[in-house]
């Protein structure tokens, strides 16, 4: 489903080279949860970008479904991101909108009729126990209120892979542990896949591997048990 094949990321400067991705390589099948860990410029976030299509690579591919992203160029690269699901740490709400219409706007990107695009987010909502908060304007809800109105957001084009960027980074444990559940919830009844990119070892133990990065490369890929 998934396919890193020698991925490196080198930014250039008058000040010389930083590698920030040095031939990362590995496969995330269909319903697969990956945890990337490693500490603050290890790569991780570079690694969420590129497979995201936020950004190009120095070298090396990735494919998706079969499709590769060198291949596709802009136009290509921007339709594959309308297949990804996106959750951030900062949640990414507009503020003018509630929580319904926040959900709703991948949707209306993609084309999806507005009586349709309503019903699938009212859905998700309700499945992410917040149904009683669907007119909600984000600044009247919980960081981990506002967590899930994002994760639902990502869900709402029904992708098949899902990245997220330090999902629990501004969340108490308390709240950490529950987005983490509903992540692994997520994954395993939807089916979905998940890249997640954290710095918590708690956390990353909610997914199925782990994948270690330092320095730009995966030292280590840890399974994780149960």
């Amino acid at each position: 489903m998934l396919e890193v094949t020698d991925l490196w990321k080198v930014y250039r400067s008058k000040a010389g080279d930083y590698i920030a991705l040095n031939g990362v390589s590995f496969t995330a099948g269909d319903g697969d949860f990956v945890a990337v860990v490693g500490p603050s410029g290890s790569g991780k976030t570079t690694l969420l970008n590129l497979l995201g299509a936020l950004d190009t690579p120095t070298r090396g591919d990735i494919v998706l479904d079969g499709v590769s992203y060198s291949s596709v160029g802009a136009a290509g690269l921007a339709e594959l991101r309308k297949r990804l699901g996106f959750v951030f740490q900062t949640y990414n709400l507009l503020p003018h909108l509630t929580a319904m219409e926040n959900v709703e706007l991948p949707a209306i990107a993609a084309g999806i009729p507005p009586e349709d695009r309503r019903a699938r987010a009212v859905e998700l909502l309700k499945s992410l126990g917040l149904g009683d908060k669907l007119d909600r304007f984000p600044a009247y809800l919980s960081g981990g209120e506002q967590q899930r109105v994002a994760i639902a957001r990502a869900l709402i084009n029904d992708p098949k892979l899902i990245l997220a960027d330090e999902p629990t980074g501004n969340l108490d444990s308390r709240n950490a542990q529950y987005v983490a559940e509903l992540l692994q919830q997520v994954n395993r009844e939807r089916g979905k896949t998940i890249v997640l990119v954290t710095h918590n070892m708690e956390i990353a133990r909610y997914a199925k591997r782990i994948f270690h990065l330092r320095d730009g490369r995966i030292v280590k890929e840890e399974v994780v048990a149960g």
